[in-house]
């Protein structure tokens, strides 16, 4: 939610921040522009944020005025300045996106030019203008959903990069296996001859039978054909020079894969807990989305209460058509790839759930197939759709009605 025009003899001091990793450059300018204090750098540290403070309460000494502090947002670095206590009670804490401060640049004439002078010069103007988010005290809640849907999203990239790892070794080590199980990791079966009989000639020496019983005494069932079809796999092989090497790297490659499962398994259980204590909560009564899917929206959209609307939301996923015209020609329709990276996925995940399982959106997607749209141009239909009902569903602490979203 943007900040409102000031008010008539509203003028404020802009405390204008830009933040580095280890150093944040700082700004100082009255309502009429002038500039009070400043570019400086100090360093991020408190020891150098109470220096910095020391010296702008001696030049605010005898200016009655609102002071309001525009921070550039700058990925996890200016979290710590996000707080509210950091600052002397009073001032007003305002979150800029730093798309709006490059912008401001070019307004300026300076779209080529990047410094700080330059982006505090941005800042201020924005803040004057009455641009940026104010800073409230965010549930710890939504910062732990945030933390451990990130955690998951990571976890996962890394085991879709170990199996595709894993799947090349073991074809190196057992040659053919792919053409009796095409989806390996995706079956006990082929999980434990991965884990079990890299080698083929250990599975064609136990033969059908004992493999069944060895499978057995693991709790795993084999059918008869399936396990002839693997012994016999086994004794086609053909063994590769480095058929030795290639057994090694699986193994360490099983090893690393069961542990991140582990650590997935994790992260779902502390957003299983965390989801029901959050705004986020009655997102699991609609079809197809369930603890995961609600907890990386509630993930990557932080506080709800900062967003004015779904529109809003939509927009800053990037999902939204860039939009070009000029004398009555368009030429519209590629994504516009701004805004945040988490927040787009979560929104297709949504609407692929919406998708797969509510009956209205399947109607909505057959429409728009019928209509000829492709397959992504509906991907992002039913991701603004998700993003509308998931808004709602939040703002009101409702459940899933479908009746209201046919």
């Amino acid at each position: 939610m943007s900040v409102q025009a000031a008010a008539a003899g509203d003028s404020p001091v802009v405390v204008a921040v830009d933040v580095g990793k280890r150093v944040v450059a700082l700004s100082v300018t009255d309502a009429a522009r002038h500039r009070l204090l400043g570019p400086l750098d100090f360093e991020m540290s408190g020891r150098g944020l109470d220096g910095v403070l020391a010296l702008i309460r001696t030049r605010l000494v005898g200016i009655d005025a609102p002071v309001r502090v525009g921070i550039e947002a700058a990925g996890h670095y200016h979290r710590p300045l996000l707080t509210a206590s950091v600052w002397p009670a009073g001032w007003q804490v305002l979150e800029l996106n730093p798309a709006h401060v490059a912008e401001q640049r070019r307004v300026q004439g300076r779209r080529r030019i990047k410094t700080d002078a330059l982006d505090l010069e941005a800042i201020t103007e924005l803040v004057l203008s009455g641009r940026g988010v104010p800073v409230t005290a965010r549930e710890a809640v939504i910062g732990e959903l945030g933390a451990w849907a990130a955690h998951r999203t990571r976890r996962v990239q890394v085991r879709t990069a170990t199996k595709n790892q894993l799947l090349g070794q073991l074809d190196r080590a057992f040659p053919g296996l792919a053409l009796v199980l095409p989806d390996v990791l995706g079956t006990k079966v082929g999980r434990l001859v991965a884990a079990e009989f890299a080698d083929p000639k250990r599975l064609a020496a136990l033969g059908t039978a004992r493999f069944i019983r060895f499978a057995a005494a693991r709790g795993l069932q084999v059918r008869q054909p399936l396990a002839e079809r693997l012994v016999d796999a086994a004794r086609d092989a053909l063994t590769t020079v480095d058929a030795p090497v290639a057994r090694r790297v699986l193994a360490a490659d099983l090893a690393l894969l069961a542990e991140l499962c582990t650590q997935i398994d994790a992260s779902e259980a502390e957003l299983a807990r965390l989801l029901p204590l959050s705004p986020f909560a009655t997102l699991t009564t609609t079809p197809g989305w369930g603890v995961v899917r609600a907890g990386n929206y509630g993930g990557a959209l932080g506080d709800p209460h900062r967003w004015p609307g779904p529109s809003q939301i939509y927009r800053a996923s990037g999902l939204s058509p860039t939009q070009y015209e000029s004398a009555g020609k368009r030429r519209d329709g590629s994504i516009s790839r701004e805004g945040n990276v988490a927040l787009p996925r979560a929104l297709i995940d949504l609407g692929m759930g919406l998708w797969f399982n509510d009956a209205p959106s399947r109607t909505y997607a057959a429409a728009l197939r019928t209509r000829g749209k492709h397959g992504g141009v509906i991907a992002c239909a039913m991701a603004h759709r998700a993003s509308r009902i998931a808004y709602a569903m939040v703002r009101d602490q409702t459940i899933y009605d479908p009746g209201r979203w046919k």
